[in-house]
């Protein structure tokens, strides 16, 4: 299953009397009094579904139709549907279709039989209607279908920048898998180096006190260890780093799977950067406080993509 980001442009364009092709380019057999319809779609991220529509009146009626159709393919973003339509200017002779002059024939009839003096149509008249009332009734069916398209366009860029996001993630996870690996032997390193001060202080003690003492050697020397024990128990990274290794596997894991993992993967980011402060708090030494600016700088990197993933 695909990883989808927020962020993307969909758009297509129908025409009212046959649909538009692939390229969004009307058929030559289209008449000339034919409107089309455009629709754009743009999308950036958002916590949940955030909706709009600008719609120009005549339209308005389709807004159900259009929200039912937009919530259904996406879950999160905020996602703006602009609709608009052109006509031939009213300058332009129309060119009525057969199915429109036959239904206008019916209607005159009608009017005809329950009105026996009204006058019949003028020639002009029924251009104009042929005009505006004709393709108006197909208008809606394109501008329906130029959604569709402009949806699934939509899609498939939200798919493509989807594809670029795990791409990156994946390049941030390996990253803090190496400085995680940099981690692990300091720990060890940095206790050895303290016990030997702790060793090197107490034997300074012992030497100032001289023969006064009341505390034995072994016990100063004993004494001397158990702070060292504490102190290692105290800057043990171990947990920390097992976590972040668990964290970053089930990272890489849902980006694997793919779907709606948007939300989870920021809980897990957010995890990430706890372990990484704790590492930081508890570090003695350069080496890893170094590393720990690092993990946070690339968590960080990696909270600024998911913040954008469906």
């Amino acid at each position: 299953m695909a990883v989808y980001s927020m962020t993307g442009f969909g758009s297509a364009t129908a025409s009212a009397a046959s649909p538009a092709n692939a390229t969004g380019q009307s058929s030559d057999s289209v008449p000339s009094n034919a409107g089309t319809v455009g629709v754009e779609l743009r999308s950036v991220n958002g916590r949940f579904l955030d909706f709009s529509l600008r719609l120009p009146d005549e339209m308005r009626g389709l807004e159900p139709a259009l929200r039912e159709l937009v919530t259904a393919a996406f879950r999160r973003g905020k996602i703006e549907l602009r609709l608009s339509t052109q006509r031939e200017s009213d300058s332009a002779w129309p060119q009525p279709q057969l199915e429109q002059l036959s239904k206008l024939a019916r209607l005159e009839s009608t009017v005809q039989t329950w009105l026996p003096h009204a006058r019949p149509f003028s020639v002009n008249e029924a251009l104009n209607w042929c005009r505006s009332g004709g393709a108006a009734e197909r208008l809606d069916e394109a501008a329906m279908d130029a959604a569709r398209r402009a949806v699934e366009a939509l899609r498939e860029a939200r798919a493509r920048e989807g594809e670029r996001l795990v791409a990156i993630l994946l390049e941030r996870i390996q990253r803090l898998r190496e400085l995680a690996i940099q981690a692990a032997p300091l720990v060890p390193a940095v206790v050895k180096r303290q016990q030997q001060r702790f060793l090197e202080r107490w034997q300074e003690a012992l030497a100032n006190a001289g023969a006064g003492s009341t505390v034995s050697a072994e016990a100063l020397h004993e004494r001397a260890l158990n702070e060292a024990a504490a102190y290692a128990l105290r800057i043990d990274v171990a947990e920390e780093l097992a976590r972040l290794q668990a964290h970053l596997d089930e990272i890489a894991r849902l980006l694997q799977a793919g779907g709606e993992l948007g939300k989870r993967l920021d809980f897990l980011i957010q995890e990430l950067h706890r372990e990484a402060n704790t590492l930081g708090s508890k570090s003695s030494a350069l080496e890893l406080t170094n590393i720990s600016v690092e993990m946070k700088v690339a968590i960080e990197q990696m909270r600024e993509q998911v913040q954008n993933i469906e």
